[in-house]
C-alpha cells in the first residue's frame, strides 16, 4: 500500500464501538420505512377494493381492477428505481451526508401525503395515492445506495459485512411493525365499529370509518424515519468521501477524531499526492473502469435482478397459501376490517417465522462464511425448493399435504434472506472506488428493482390458469402456477451462475478491493482489484 491514509486505516482497524450501532440504527430507519410501506400496501389494496370498487348485488366484495392494482403496487417500484439511479449518482457528486437528509424528508412527507390522498371519487383518490407513492418510492430509492455506502465507509474491515447486513435487516423489523400495527388498528376499529359479514349485508359490511384504517396505517410509516432526521444531520460526512473524493484531509481527520475519539494526524501531503495521481481518476464509462470493474458490475446487477424476480413473485402464492391452510376464510364471510386483521395476522406470522430470522442469520455468519459462500448457498437452496414445489405441484394441492407446502415455501424465503437478498445489497458497497461507489450501488439496486417489477407483475399474468375461464377476473390465460414455479427455479439457477462474477470482500479494506491506494500499476501487472471470486 503506497499511500495508505492513517484516517482510513484507523477506521479499518477500529474496535466495534457505540458509533457503529448508532450508524446502523440511523441508516436502517430508511429500510424500516421501506419495508413497512411495501408490506402495508398489500393490506390496503384489499380495503381500497371494498371501499371504492363496491358493485351493488355482486356475490363477492369489490376488488381493485388489474390495471389499478398494478398501478397502486407498481408505482412505488418505478419511483424507487428512479431514486436509486439519481441519488446514487448525486451521493458521489455532492457527498453522502448532504443527500441523505433529502431522501429522508421526501420519505416522511410522502408517507404522510399518501395517507391524506384526497378526492370525491375512486379515480381521484387512487390517482393522488399513486402520485405520492411514486415520490415516496423515489426517496426510498435514494436510501439504498446512500445507507449501504455510508455504513461500508464507517465500518471496520473485520465486521463490515455484518454492519451493512444489519442495516438491511432493519427491513425485517419494518415488516413486523407493519403487521403488528395493522393488527392493533384493525382490532380497535373492529371492536368499536361492529359490522356484519359481506354475505349478510354487503353495504353495511364496510363501515364508513374503514376509510380511516388504511390512511392511518400508511401515515404511521413516516414516524420512525422522522425520529432519526436529527441524527442523520448530525452525522459527519464519511472520511473516505472527504479524503478520497473531496480531497480534504484536514476535515476527514477532524471528523473521524471526534467519531473514534483518538487523535489523527492531518495527512495533507498524501491527499495531495492522491489528487495528483491520475491513475485512479477514471470515470464510469471509461475503458479502465470496464477492465477493472466491468465484470464486477455485471455480476452485482445480474444477481440482484435475478434474485428480485424470484423474491417479489412470492406475493402471488401468498394468498393461495393463506386460504389453503385456512388462515384466511373466503372474503364474503368477513367484513372489511376483519379482512385487514386476518391478512395482517397471517403475513406477520410468515414474517416472524421465515423472513426475520433469515436476515439475522446473514448478519451472524457473513463475516465468517464470506459473501460469496452465503450467496451461492442461498441461490442453490432457492433453486432446490422451487423445483421441489413445482415438479410435484399437484401433490402439494391436496389438503393433507398443505402444511408441507407452507414449510417448503417458508424455507425458500428463509434462504433468500440468509442468502442473496442480503449479500446483493452488501457487496456493491464494498468493491467499487469511493468516487463511484454510491453510483454503482445505485445501478445494481435499480437493476434489482427492475427484477422486482418482472417478479411482481410479469408473474401475476404468467401464473394465471391456462384456461381463460379459470383465470382471475380481467386477466388473460397464463402458463399456470406449476410452470411459473419451474421458471423461477431456472431463474435462481442462473443467479447461482452469475454469482461467480462477484469478488469476495471478506476481511479486506475498501481500498484493497477497489485498488484505490495502489501504486500506478504497469499494464498486465497483477493488482488487488483482480480479486479471486472464490475464497481461498
Amino acid at each position: 500500500m503506497a499511500k495508505e491514509l492513517q484516517v482510513l486505516n484507523a477506521l479499518d482497524v477500529a474496535k466495534t464501538q457505540w458509533y457503529h450501532f448508532t450508524a446502523i440504527i440511523i441508516a436502517g430507519m430508511g429500510f424500516f420505512t421501506d419495508a413497512y410501506d411495501l408490506f402495508c400496501i398489500s393490506l390496503v389494496t384489499k380495503l381500497l377494493g371494498r371501499i371504492y370498487y363496491h358493485v351493488d348485488g355482486a356475490e363477492k366484495p369489490g376488488t381493485l381492477p388489474p390495471n389499478v392494482s398494478a398501478a397502486v403496487n407498481g408505482v412505488a417500484f418505478c419511483g424507487t428505481l428512479a431514486g436509486q439511479l439519481f441519488f446514487g449518482w448525486l451521493g458521489d457528486k455532492m457527498g453522502r451526508k448532504r443527500v441523505y437528509g433529502m431522501t429522508l424528508m421526501l420519505m416522511v412527507i410522502c408517507s404522510v401525503a399518501s395517507g391524506v390522498s384526497f378526492g370525491h371519487n375512486a379515480k381521484a383518490v387512487i390517482s393522488t395515492l399513486c402520485f405520492f407513492r411514486f415520490w415516496l418510492g423515489f426517496g426510498i430509492g435514494g436510501d439504498y445506495p446512500l445507507s449501504a455506502t455510508i455504513m461500508s465507509e464507517y465500518a471496520n474491515k473485520k465486521t463490515r459485512g455484518a454492519f451493512i447486513a444489519a442495516v438491511f435487516a432493519m427491513q425485517g423489523f419494518g415488516i413486523l411493525a407493519g403487521g403488528i400495527f395493522a393488527i392493533i388498528i384493525s382490532s380497535a376499529f373492529r371492536t368499536r365499529f361492529d359490522a356484519p359479514a359481506y354475505e349478510v349485508d354487503a353495504v353495511a359490511s364496510t363501515v364508513p370509518q374503514a376509510d380511516y384504517v388504511w390512511r392511518i396505517i400508511l401515515m404511521v410509516g413516516a414516524l420512525p424515519a422522522a425520529l432519526t432526521y436529527y441524527w442523520r444531520m448530525k452525522m459527519p460526512e464519511t472520511a473516505r468521501y472527504t479524503a478520497l473524493v473531496a480531497k480534504n484531509a484536514k476535515q476527514a481527520a477532524s471528523d473521524m477524531s471526534k467519531v473514534l475519539q483518538v487523535d489523527l494526524e492531518v495527512e495533507e501531503q498524501k491527499v495531495q499526492q492522491l489528487a495528483l495521481d491520475q491513475s485512479n481518476s477514471f470515470g464510469l464509462f471509461s475503458k479502465k473502469f470496464l477492465r477493472r470493474h466491468g465484470l464486477h458490475l455485471l455480476g452485482t446487477t445480474t444477481t440482484w435482478f435475478l434474485l428480485d424476480i424470484a423474491f417479489y413473485s412470492q406475493n402471488l402464492f401468498q394468498k393461495d397459501i393463506f386460504s389453503a391452510i385456512g388462515w384466511i376464510p373466503p372474503a364474503k364471510t368477513m367484513n372489511a376490517i376483519e379482512e385487514v386483521y386476518r391478512i395482517a395476522r397471517a403475513q406477520t406470522l410468515i414474517a416472524l417465522c421465515s423472513t426475520v430470522p433469515g436476515y439475522w442469520f446473514t448478519v451472524a455468519f457473513i463475516d465468517k462464511m464470506g459473501r460469496f459462500a452465503i450467496q451461492l448457498m442461498g441461490f442453490f437452496f432457492m433453486t432446490v425448493f422451487m423445483f421441489a414445489l413445482a415438479i410435484p405441484y399437484n401433490h402439494w394441492r391436496h389438503s393433507e399435504n398443505r402444511i408441507g407446502f407452507v414449510v417448503m415455501y417458508s424455507l425458500t424465503f428463509f434462504f433468500a434472506n440468509f442468502g442473496p437478498n442480503a449479500t446483493t445489497f452488501v457487496v456493491p458497497a464494498e468493491i467499487f472506488p469511493a468516487r463511484l461507489r454510491s453510483t454503482c450501488h445505485g445501478i445494481s439496486a435499480a437493476s434489482g428493482k427492475l427484477g422486482a417489477m418482472v417478479g411482481a407483475f410479469g408473474f401475476l399474468y404468467l401464473a394465471q390458469n391456462k384456461d381463460k375461464g379459470k383465470a382471475d377476473a380481467g386477466y388473460p390465460a397464463g402458463i399456470g402456477v406449476r410452470n411459473s414455479l419451474i421458471v423461477l427455479g431456472v431463474i435462481n439457477f442462473l443467479g447461482m451462475m452469475f454469482t461467480f462474477l462477484v469478488p469476495e470482500s471478506k476481511g479486506k479494506s475498501l481500498e484493497e478491493m477497489s485498488g484505490e491506494n495502489e501504486d500506478n500499476n504497469e499494464p498486465g501487472e497483477q493488482s488487488s482489484y483482480n480479486n479471486r471470486t472464490v475464497p481461498v
